[in-house]
C-alpha cells in the first residue's frame, strides 16, 4: 500500500523560501510521474508541478518562475523548492502521483504572511 508523508511547511515572509519534502512508500516510486499539489481555504486543490519518471518538470504558471520539483528515485522522496514565496501561495500542499491515487497524504501547511 503507497504511503505519501509531506513535511517541510512553516510560517515565512513574502520573498522568502521553503523546501517540501515527500517521502513515498510503497509503489513503484521510480517509475512514477509525481506531482505537488496545493489546496488555499475556500479553494479547490491544483496541480503546482508535476515531475515525470524521467525527470521531466511542467509547472503551473502561477508558481512557474519560483518553484522547482525534483526527485530522488534512490530515497523515494520527491521535493518542492519554493523561492519568492507570496502570499497567495498560502495553502496545504500535498505530494501524489499525476494522476492521484484515490487518496491523500496529510499534507503540509505553508503560510506565507508577514
Amino acid at each position: 500500500q503507497v504511503q505519501l508523508v509531506e513535511s517541510g511547511g512553516g510560517l515565512v515572509q513574502p520573498g522568502g523560501s521553503l523546501r517540501l519534502s515527500c517521502a513515498v512508500s510503497g509503489g513503484i516510486f521510480s517509475f512514477t510521474t509525481m506531482g505537488w499539489y496545493r489546496q488555499a481555504p475556500g479553494k479547490e486543490r491544483e496541480l503546482v508541478a508535476h515531475i515525470t519518471s524521467g525527470s521531466i518538470t511542467n509547472y503551473a504558471d502561477s508558481v512557474k518562475g519560483r518553484f522547482t520539483i525534483s526527485r530522488d528515485n534512490a530515497k523515494n522522496t520527491v521535493y518542492l523548492q519554493m523561492n519568492s514565496l507570496k502570499p497567495d501561495d498560502t495553502a496545504v500542499y500535498y505530494c501524489n502521483r499525476r494522476p492521484p491515487y484515490p487518496f491523500w497524504g496529510k499534507g503540509t501547511l505553508v503560510t506565507v504572511s508577514s
